[in-house]
């Protein structure tokens, strides 16, 4: 009787092996290192100083300005992800010839490595670049060149274009996924009582696909919460720190300054808003299936 409950154990031991060197034992090492304090020397112990690398991160200009950018950039990327995967997915749920290639078309970005995609906007965003070349050729040579990434006020939103441009296709797909489920004779029954157009996805689409847009939202934006790609490759942070979001200034502090002990703090308080967003997803989830009940 001990084997069957045994053989299940066996096949799932070496994912949570693996699972637990990768990443549960480095999380636990850095919940212990937030309580300590670091020096450059790796060979000397760590001097357990209690909570003061929290009070330190509370008081801290910088955290608290990065953790300012990393909303701005939730909040400029989630909305328009969610809105426009959804109007994607009602674009392409059609039975038209060739409707197959559009889908393709609009999934392609998905597969573009993040690193390919940051370059090649950091080339397109250059003063000498497409985007600046095809303006110029527009108004003439009065046309002054526009800063994407080296102007404060345009670099994070054109960060965010890259985010949006790698992203929109991978939510498409699960809101085609939702669209597909809903059955067709609740359209055609709706069509029969004159409710047409964007009248049926008012009332049919949208509160069938109330779990879908709960998933989505959540989903973005904890992965916008936790960017750093497009950072390091486009702006390293810059210009004048508008861009720099949490993640990024958790390298910084452990990489840069150093500072392993308060950037493993940082992380920490990363971790606690991502899970508030993990919980605020399975509340969102619970709260669907039980009107759906």
């Amino acid at each position: 009787m001990r084997q069957p409950m045994l053989q299940p154990w066996l096949f799932v031991a070496p994912a949570l092996v693996l699972i637990s060197m990768t990443v549960l034992v480095p999380a636990l090492m850095a919940l212990v290192m937030s309580f300590t304090r670091s020096g450059l020397d790796v060979t000397e112990p760590l001097q357990f100083i209690g909570l003061a690398n929290l009070r330190r991160l509370v008081a801290d200009p910088m955290f608290l300005r990065v953790l300012g950018t990393t909303a701005v950039y939730l909040v400029g990327v989630v909305p328009p992800i969610v809105l426009g995967a959804l109007a994607l997915a009602v674009l392409v749920n059609r039975a038209l010839p060739g409707m197959h290639w559009f889908r393709g078309a609009f999934y392609t970005p998905v597969l573009v490595s993040i690193v390919v995609a940051a370059i090649a906007f950091r080339w397109l965003y250059a003063e000498n670049g497409l985007i600046n070349g095809w303006a110029s050729a527009l108004f003439g040579e009065g046309f002054q060149p526009i800063g994407f990434l080296t102007n404060p006020f345009l670099a994070l939103p054109s960060v965010m274009v890259v985010t949006l441009w790698k992203g929109l296709g991978y939510y498409m797909v699960i809101f085609l996924a939702g669209l597909q489920g809903i059955p067709r004779d609740l359209y055609e029954a709706a069509e029969l009582d004159g409710c047409r157009g964007w009248r049926q996805h008012l009332d049919i689409t949208l509160p069938l696909l109330r779990p879908y847009v709960a998933l989505v939202s959540v989903v973005s934006a904890i992965a916008a919460t936790k960017v750093f790609e497009e950072v390091f490759l486009m702006t390293q942070g810059g210009p004048a720190d508008s861009t720099r979001t949490v993640v990024y200034y958790v390298y910084d502090l452990a990489f840069q300054e150093l500072e392993i002990s308060y950037a493993c703090t940082a992380g920490l308080a990363l971790f606690l808003v991502v899970l508030l967003l993990g919980l605020l997803q399975q509340s969102l989830k619970n709260n669907s299936s039980t009107l759906e009940d």
